[in-house]
């Protein structure tokens, strides 16, 4: 019953035209393109999204691939926990097509090379609401590839609205690269690690938390953090993590 409202809402959303151009063009931070996201993601019926680099053969976390995505702490470091990226079909088919694509989990279920943990993740995707991700790969003027996938219900998605989510995607993370040259200021050069513990601080989580989250001591989380507010020229990590945002180093 889910997927067919939500194929009908698809099939009566208009076309906004152009307007998904001005609105991304008017984006000036990464907090403002995860808003943008998380709009567009409800308006066309899914429950998440994921920007993200396409990771390099023998890649082993997803993670450090991350652009942007509103994906609970938990679906991320499981996947990467139990190794899923070196199994993924999704990941391994973005690397041959720049074609928009859909996967969904009764596909993943049957693939016959996976973790030993898939079947544990698959039950926890279902949790989610999540049975079907839908991909857009997409590049940027220097030929770096990436893609956005949205997450949701199983569902058909009409030709119109798979070619307005392709347009999104594109413009998306073209304005992701721009707001990045932008606000990364010269000579302030925050590593993954620092980025990641960052990102978890605005996320309210204390240092023991982000130490369970990214598999570190929370000596290290420290060590990251007072670090990178050095780096900021922060008087704490409060005062860090408004600097890094308005950077657009964090959303």
């Amino acid at each position: 019953m889910r997927d067919a409202l939500m194929l009908n809402s698809l099939e009566r959303e208009p076309s906004r035209g152009g307007d998904f151009a001005t609105d991304i063009a008017a984006l000036e931070t990464q907090f403002d393109a995860i808003r943008y996201m998380k709009r567009t993601t409800r308006i066309f019926g899914f429950e998440l999204f994921l920007i993200c680099t396409i990771p390099a053969f023998g890649a082993e976390k997803l993670a450090a691939s991350s652009i942007l995505s509103n994906m609970p702490a938990d679906l991320m470091s499981r996947y990467d926990a139990a190794s899923i990226l070196k199994y993924s079909t999704g990941i391994r088919k973005l690397r041959d097509t720049t074609t928009p694509f859909q996967m969904t989990v009764d596909e993943w279920e049957k693939e016959p090379a996976r973790s030993p943990q898939t079947d544990d993740y698959i039950a926890l995707l279902r949790q989610h609401g999540i049975f079907q991700a839908n991909y857009f790969p997409v590049h940027d003027a220097d030929g770096s590839r990436a893609t956005v996938i949205w997450m949701g219900g199983r569902s058909e998605i009409p030709m119109s609205a798979m070619m307005e989510l392709q347009m999104i995607a594109i413009h998306i993370y073209n304005r992701l690269t721009e707001i990045g040259s932008v606000w990364k200021q010269p000579g302030v050069a925050l590593s993954e690690r620092e980025i990641q513990c960052l990102s978890w601080t605005a996320a309210g989580k204390t240092s023991s938390e982000i130490a369970g989250i990214l598999g570190l001591s929370e000596h290290t989380v420290n060590h990251y953090l007072n670090h990178v507010s050095k780096k900021l020229d922060a008087v704490n990590r409060t005062q860090a993590v408004v600097k890094a945002m308005k950077m657009g180093y964090i959303a």
